[in-house]
């Protein structure tokens, strides 16, 4: 054996330890109540069992032990989301559980499944403004009371449906005139397109492009336009069915640590809009 060759064996040992040991903390911490399992008296330690784990995960206990033992197996993605899920694992374990196990960045989560944290709800929530939190799909996973009130209330759609783009191109609901409108598709659409360059989730992304190509004329038109916008921000000026007239700047920010998600933010532009903001925000905590 050369030493090169020997080295990339000593490395591989080395990320098959650390992975046997993370699952295996990972699976100690898991109350089997958390799960709808029974919690016995003959449970010798604390957490799931690895015969636990294996039903859940859709595995049999021999190949799961051989895992969380450290031995050389093949790791379908399939069967590693099962675990994730199983243990618990946040998306940052997840991303963990991947690079160990088979030496490459997990696979996006669909946006459906991703959670905005408690404390991004809540940073949200204290703001006086119109907010909301969307995945790099625009698949809309938080959003304040003010944001409801302004704009759309994503309580009204079931979590898979809360595509803001989507709703932009298609959702007559939504408050806005025809000037609007075209304000909004004009702007949308060249971010919309880079941000499909950009992502990992290419099945996804075209999905909603198939979809919009056969049912949003306006869509349609501007898709093929050369025009493109790195950056998500503007002033926007629209009649609102109970505001009146209102005018805000826009503008979205990534979290740090969380790449795929963005915060929109719209703030007063006028002092006009400020007050009816105010005022509406003033209702909504009393």
């Amino acid at each position: 054996m050369t030493r090169l060759t020997a080295s990339k064996a000593n490395k591989a040992d080395a990320h098959r330890s650390q992975l046997s040991e993370f699952l295996k903390n990972c699976r100690s911490r898991v109350k089997p109540d958390d799960l709808g399992l029974p919690s016995t008296k003959r449970r010798r330690t604390p957490g799931l069992r690895r015969e636990d784990v294996a039903a859940l995960a859709g595995v049999s206990v021999t190949w799961y032990t051989w895992l969380e033992q450290g031995r050389d197996i093949q790791v379908s993605t399939k069967v590693l989301d099962q675990i994730a899920e199983t243990l618990q694992m946040s998306a940052d374990e997840r991303d963990y559980l991947y690079a160990l196990a088979q030496r490459r960045p997990a696979p996006p989560i669909p946006a459906n499944g991703v959670k905005a944290s408690d404390t991004l709800q809540r940073m949200v929530n204290a703001l006086g403004c119109p907010a909301l939190v969307m995945t790099e799909r625009w698949h809309v996973i938080a959003w304040n009371e003010i944001n409801s009130r302004v704009f759309f209330d994503f309580t009204k759609l079931p979590p898979e449906k809360r595509n803001l783009f989507r709703i932009l191109m298609l959702n007559e609901d939504y408050p806005q005139d025809s000037k609007a409108y075209d304000f909004t598709v004009k702007n949308i659409v060249p971010k919309f397109r880079v941000d499909f360059s950009q992502t990992a989730d290419v099945e996804g992304f075209q999905e909603l492009i198939d979809e919009l190509s056969q049912t949003c004329e306006a869509f349609r038109e501007h898709w093929n336009s050369p025009e493109l916008a790195f950056k998500s921000e503007g002033i926007n000026e629209e009649m609102h069915p109970e505001l009146g007239s209102i005018k805000y700047e826009f503008s979205s920010y990534i979290p740090e640590g969380q790449p795929t998600l963005r915060v929109l933010i719209h703030v007063p532009y006028d002092p006009e809009t400020a007050e009816k903001f105010g005022a509406l925000q003033q209702s909504i905590a009393s």
